[in-house]
């Protein structure tokens, strides 16, 4: 029943962001139309953004379409996430998946969720930690969809309510552990 509940929420979120101009669609659908040097460029984290203040806290600053995208440490690998306050849950892709050592056979693809391109199959999992400079997060839910209808990873409320605090100010948003 929480698994059934906690995927309407997901799909919920993912339907909202198509509402939601450029909300989620920066990370939607675009392996499907990019190049191969793109994609590789793509798979490479860009330079880390945040800011790490103390050994409780990060800052990471907005790009300039306003999202909050940093360096994440997801299984000890990094990959560069968008925080979305509106996501219920972490969503990575089946690439993204397997970089950090989730095994594609392991994957049950049983839930289905709604994306800014319409009906996805996701498959639920335990992510062991999320981590952006001395914040961490052990133990984070998390759905992997199709790299066809995710082609980057949102750092959705499954890793946001395990802080102690997260805030919004003068365009950066403070991640307190």
């Amino acid at each position: 029943m929480f698994v059934r509940s906690l995927v309407l929420l997901v799909g919920s979120a993912i339907a909202a962001a198509t509402f939601v101009p450029g909300l989620a669609t920066r990370y939607l659908d675009q392996s499907a139309t990019a190049s191969p040097a793109q994609v590789e460029k793509a798979s490479v984290p860009a330079a880390d953004a945040a800011r790490y203040t103390g050994n409780r806290s990060a800052v990471i600053g907005a790009d300039a379409n306003g999202h909050f995208t940093g360096l994440f440490s997801i299984n000890g690998r990094k990959e560069e996430g968008m925080v979305d306050t509106g996501a219920s849950m972490v969503a990575l892709n089946v690439s993204t998946a397997q970089r950090i050592g989730i095994d594609k056979a392991n994957l049950d693809f049983r839930y289905a969720v709604e994306t800014a391109n319409g009906k996805a199959r996701a498959a639920y999992v335990r992510l062991d930690r999320i981590e952006i400079g001395p914040v961490r997060i052990e133990n984070v839910g998390a759905m992997v969809l199709d790299d066809k209808a995710l082609s980057g990873t949102l750092i959705g409320m499954s890793f946001l309510k395990g802080l102690a605090s997260y805030k919004v100010e003068d365009g950066r948003l403070h991640l307190t552990r």
